[in-house]
């Protein structure tokens, strides 16, 4: 965790979707986050804050049964999540996550 001028402790993270998931999240690509608080923030408890904070349509299609659903590959500093044991991992200030959509229509 960091802290600002102001006191105020947070994480600061770099999310990213690709694939076609930013079209969950506004079509927009990239996003610099800060997450608050003092709690300890690993990949499950952002996904659910993603889900919760910034998805902007159609849960169904980022989330199954709180954590990502099959076909989105996960990426923590651009390795594959499952080297960092998952949802589990715990994140450090400045990590990027990318979320990336395997599926596609046809």
């Amino acid at each position: 965790m960091t802290s600002n001028s102001a006191g105020i402790v947070g994480l600061p993270l770099t999310i990213e979707f690709r694939g076609g998931a930013e079209l969950l999240f506004e079509n927009k690509k990239k996003h610099s986050i800060t997450l608050s608080g003092d709690e300890e923030w690993t990949l499950n408890t952002l996904i659910l804050w993603l889900r919760d904070n910034m998805l902007s349509e159609r849960p169904e299609l980022f989330v199954s049964e709180d954590t990502v659903r099959p076909g989105i590959l996960v990426l923590v500093n651009d390795a594959d999540w499952e080297l960092y044991g998952q949802g589990e991992y715990v994140l450090k200030p400045n990590d990027t996550v990318t979320f990336i959509s395997t599926l596609h229509g046809g």
